[in-house]
C-alpha cells in the first residue's frame, strides 16, 4: 500500500498545470526577392524552405489528442500548396507585403490557425527556415 507521501506525490504529479504542444514540418521551395534591401537578396532568387508549425493546448480530447497531426498537415499542406514553386512576390499578399522570413511565419500561422485553431487548441509558433542556419519565428502570447 502507498503512503501518503507517495500518494500526494502522485497527485501532485498527475494534477500539475501544463500544456501539450505538439509540432509538424513542412518543406518548399520558393523564389523571393526583398523590396528595398541594400545587398544581394534585392535580387530575385530562391531557398529550399522548412516550416516548424507548433500548436499547445492544456487538455486532450475525448481520444486522448491535442490535434489529429492529420488535420494539422492539411492545414499546413493547403499553404504550401500556395507558395510552392512560385515567386512569393506575385502572390498576395506578398504582392504589397515584405516577403522576408518573419511575414512569412506569421502568414503561415494565421493561415493554419484559421483552419485548425479553437478553444481548445491554439496554433502558436511559426518557424521559418531560409537556410539550415537562418530562420525567423513568428510566436503569439
Amino acid at each position: 500500500m502507498l503512503s501518503w507521501t507517495c500518494n500526494f506525490r502522485l497527485c501532485q504529479t498527475f494534477y500539475m498545470p501544463g500544456q501539450f504542444e505538439v509540432m509538424i514540418e513542412r518543406n518548399f521551395s520558393s523564389a523571393h526577392q526583398l523590396r528595398g534591401y541594400k545587398g544581394k537578396c534585392e535580387n530575385l532568387h530562391g531557398h529550399n524552405y522548412r516550416l516548424e508549425i507548433y500548436a499547445r493546448g492544456h487538455e486532450l480530447d475525448n481520444i486522448g489528442l491535442l490535434v489529429d497531426f492529420v488535420d494539422l498537415k492539411a492545414a499546413a499542406d493547403e499553404v504550401v500548396l500556395y507558395l510552392d514553386h512560385r515567386n512569393i512576390n506575385e502572390l498576395p499578399p506578398f504582392d504589397e507585403l515584405q516577403p522576408s522570413a518573419e511575414n512569412l511565419a506569421k502568414y503561415v500561422l494565421e493561415r493554419v490557425a484559421a483552419r485548425v485553431g479553437d478553444e481548445r487548441v491554439q496554433i502558436y509558433k511559426v518557424r521559418c527556415f531560409e537556410t539550415p542556419t537562418s530562420v525567423a519565428t513568428y510566436q503569439l502570447d
